[in-house]
């Protein structure tokens, strides 16, 4: 493995606990602002119809049917809004205003409806994917705008790139489910080894630390039988958590510390058949995830916390012949954290009737997605509304402030 790999995939010698290269990695960024945002990815393109249906415009009935409100127990939330029944845990941040949603947005993607050109854009936050367009993180751009931000060497587990944080400034990337158990031995040759390489030996010294914060040493003392079961009572915990929850875990570890910005991704979005099922089990892990930062992101953590769930584009308005539903292009984003300003839907409802969808299949965009980040932007960390419209996101108009933050 040359050095470029090493520092850019794994950053582990010795034994490590499912370094598989399929893993979600999670993504930091240390910077001096109090307020903390985590920008959740949903890759598949999340049904905005069915997490938040508009029950109060009567053409939803007409063309979804029976269905058009899935399985029983949607919650009310507005009298014009009702949340799936997976999502009804977050009820009580609904109450507490500490839950929103947005309707009715998508990126500037069009047309083509393809999952890895709608992630792109997404990630990347430009105006299309042209060339000479953007191809860095809207995210990582961002971080260029915080005056005094710093970030440390950057790591990777696993395949999931997050390009959202890709780009010229630093961050820290790591996989909850990575261990180390070296002996003490072990640990000191590494160290001999690289010691006249910094960035390397630095990568070693926070791949140490990053795995001790999970309770379990790095450091065993004793030979390989005893180096392999700490790695299989790591494994056995691993399994009795849900990966997802585990992920939102290590996040809130981390920003509970000097991390201010989390990034990463919840895969199970593209429901083309059997869309209730599969929803059920989507939503229903958003919900724990969102759940699971809010029980580790207590008191004034949260209360300074924004989390924003984005997806590439929504689904079509109707179902197809399988109970499921085709790329779309408007969609839904769920906002949490105790800084969000909840309790309501953001919205400029364009309707479901023939004459107002899109191409007569997808519900209309009203808003780009990306004015809803650019002003969780600016009122979490300040950036001007200048630096959002032409670095951040390119040929981007703000428009009017949505009030999205208390």
């Amino acid at each position: 493995m040359d050095r470029r790999s090493f520092l850019t995939r794994s950053a582990i010698i010795g034994c490590s606990l499912a370094a598989s290269p399929l893993m979600t990695p999670i993504s930091f960024a240390a910077a001096p602002s109090d307020n903390r945002l985590v920008v959740i990815i949903l890759r598949g393109g999340m049904d905005g119809l069915a997490a938040v249906a508009p029950y109060g415009d009567p053409s939803l009935s007409e063309i979804r049917g029976p269905l058009a409100m899935g399985a029983e127990g949607y919650a009310d939330l507005d009298g014009f809004y009702a949340m799936h029944p997976a999502l009804r845990p977050l009820l009580p941040l609904w109450k507490d205003q500490h839950l929103g949603f947005v309707h009715a947005v998508s990126t500037p993607y069009r047309n083509k409806r393809s999952h890895f050109d709608g992630q792109d854009l997404l990630e990347a936050g430009g105006a299309s994917l042209k060339s000479g367009g953007v191809r860095d993180g809207w995210l990582n751009r961002m971080m260029g705008h915080i005056p005094g931000y710093r970030a440390d060497m950057a790591y990777a587990v696993g395949n999931d790139a997050l390009a959202v944080l890709d780009g010229p400034q630093l961050i820290k990337r790591w996989s909850p489910d990575v261990d180390l158990a070296l002996s003490p031995q072990a640990i000191r040759l590494a160290q001999m080894v690289l010691k006249d390489d910094p960035a390397m030996s630095f990568a070693l010294s926070e791949a140490f630390q990053l795995a001790d914060n999970d309770g379990d040493p790095v450091a065993v003392n004793g030979g390989m039988s005893e180096m392999m079961a700490m790695l299989e009572d790591n494994s056995q915990a691993g399994r009795d958590t849900s990966y997802e929850k585990r992920l939102a875990k290590f996040a809130a570890d981390r920003l509970r510390e000097d991390a201010r910005i989390a990034s990463f991704s919840l895969n199970g979005w593209d429901s083309h058949a059997q869309q209730d099922r599969l929803l059920n089990r989507s939503l229903g892990t958003l919900s724990d995830v969102i759940l699971t930062l809010k029980n580790e992101l207590t008191g004034p953590v949260w209360k300074r916390t924004a989390i924003v769930a984005m997806t590439e584009f929504g689904r079509t308005a109707r179902f197809n012949g399988t109970m499921g539903t085709g790329h779309g292009t408007g969609g839904a984003m769920v906002l949490a954290g105790g800084a969000i300003r909840g309790g309501r839907v953001f919205a400029d409802w364009p309707g479901l009737g023939d004459a107002d969808l899109l191409q007569q299949r997808d519900v209309m965009p009203t808003r780009d997605l990306r004015a809803y980040s650019g002003w969780l932007l600016r009122g979490l960390f300040g950036i001007s509304a200048g630096a959002v419209e032409r670095d951040i996101f390119p040929q981007l108009d703000l428009g009017a402030d949505p009030k999205l933050l208390l």
